[in-house]
């Protein structure tokens, strides 16, 4: 039970905030301090990164999930000390469970119903159905028992256009943002429905971009998040074996999808949210999906798999060759680990995005026209709660502002080469920790068959 709150049951009552709110406005609240070691993200770079059991036991520490979630508000507060901004209020599931440490699971990803408020004085809000708010207060110790509540917000117009239901959420907010002595201050917000941004400026909210304030509180993995992404990415190195016995001709890229999705649930996935199975003359141009193709002898092959364990994300490809490889089809996998090896080598701490950027090919040079066109292919992504983080390395966006890379973050790097048959192509991800010293590669398959030395495996 949460210090000072006595009752499982919230007796929440409108009116009875609203008073509440008028008497807390006469003794405004104290900012939130937050001390280095709330931040400290306790990285041991002297050992190796460890890729634990998926069960807690009592012999060994493994993920220690108190410290991730005070680990993750920390950064959060202390990014919003220092943005101009009040309070932040979140849609974006990703955000949400960074602040609260709570999850309805992947149904939740679109419905923009679930939404969260931290202010720069107080504890985390989370609205949420009715019976996940109960559950909320009796498994959730970490949050005061009132602040979690009962909400719905229409469902994305599900339940009906009149606009009450936004508007009593909006008066809410307000209450518990003058309740909390940010009242006057701007309200930083992610993702919402147009209503919900209506009604809260309707009420004198000043409504400013709250997106970058959390992204740039999630930069920076701690010891935990290090650990759980490690985690995921052993779960889809065992997936890449099993594709790689099941890939023959006969086997339509659905198949694969199928075999893999089913494999990292009995591993403990969380989420499988998307993999792509490409194969012949789909490969080129990169279509990011699969169908029910009949892979065929020849065939160049790439996969890419996109899932979470404890919600922490893989962004992961592979490409194959089934029964044989072209000369075209061998040159294009060799360019395409080149970028990738070049890219990893410049990522330390202390260089910047745009000198990452511009490792990368030019969108001519892989056949289009355009940076946006070719935007995707070659390029880095921060990988985290989200598939993309910050910071996004790539020269469509980092050759005019760049930022300065720091240890902690954890990178995707994605490379893509078409083949000169016109048809084939290759497509390498790897996923890359920066530490102190370097970049170390966390996935790993096929460790002992890499077509050109690797010195960071």
């Amino acid at each position: 039970m949460a210090p000072g709150f006595a009752s499982l049951n919230p007796g929440y009552e409108f009116d009875a905030l609203i008073r509440n709110a008028a008497m807390a406005r006469k003794k405004a609240a104290e900012p939130r301090s937050v001390r280095p070691d709330d931040i400290d993200p306790h990285h041991r770079w002297d050992r190796p990164l460890q890729a634990p059991g998926h069960t807690q036991v009592d012999f060994e520490e493994r993920v220690n999930f108190r410290r991730l979630h005070d680990y993750r508000l920390s950064r959060t507060r202390a990014a919003l000390a220092h943005s101009g901004l009040g309070a932040l209020l979140c849609f974006d599931q990703h955000n949400i469970r960074y602040i609260t440490s709570t999850v309805i699971g992947e149904w939740a990803r679109d419905k923009l119903t679930r939404y969260a408020l931290l202010t720069g004085n107080g504890d985390p809000y989370i609205w949420d159905f009715g019976s996940a708010a109960k559950h909320h207060r009796l498994h959730a110790p970490w949050l005061h028992h009132d602040h979690c509540r009962a909400g719905l917000l229409g469902l994305r117009g599900a339940v009906g256009g009149d606009g009450a239901l936004f508007r009593e959420a909006a008066r809410e907010i307000k209450a518990l943002l003058d309740a909390e002595g940010v009242g006057t201050m701007p309200l930083g917000l992610d993702v919402v429905e147009p209503p919900m941004l209506f009604e809260l400026q309707k009420l004198g909210i000043s409504v400013r971009d709250g997106q970058q304030t959390l992204l740039q509180a999630r930069e920076v993995k701690s010891i935990d998040e290090l650990t759980l992404l490690n985690m995921a990415a052993a779960m889809v190195d065992g997936v890449y074996q099993d594709i790689a016995e099941a890939l023959k001709p006969g086997v339509k890229e659905s198949e694969i999808v199928a075999l893999a999705t089913g494999r990292l649930y009995e591993m403990g996935s969380d989420c499988v949210e998307s993999i792509n199975s490409i194969s012949g003359e789909r490969c080129n141009p990169h279509p990011h999906n699969f169908t029910d193709r009949l892979i065929r002898p020849g065939d160049q092959a790439f996969f890419d798999v996109i899932q979470s364990f404890m919600g922490y994300r893989t962004c992961y490809y592979r490409t194959f060759n089934v029964g044989m490889a072209t000369p075209a089809q061998r040159d294009a996998y060799r360019k395409a680990r080149e970028w990738m090896d070049r890219a990893i080598d410049l990522l330390k701490p202390g260089v910047t995005t745009d000198k990452i950027a511009r490792s990368f090919p030019k969108a001519q040079e892989i056949g289009f026209t355009s940076e946006m066109e070719a935007f995707g292919l070659n390029f880095c992504h921060g990988l985290g709660l989200g598939l993309h983080e910050r910071p996004l390395v790539s020269r469509l966006n980092s050759l005019k502002d760049p930022i300065e890379l720091k240890a902690g973050m954890v990178f995707a790097v994605e490379t893509y080469c078409p083949a000169a048959d016109g048809i084939s192509a290759a497509r390498i991800e790897e996923e890359v920790i920066l530490t102190p010293s370097g970049p170390k590669v966390i996935s790993l398959y096929p460790a002992q068959e890499l077509p050109i030395a690797n010195p960071y495996r």
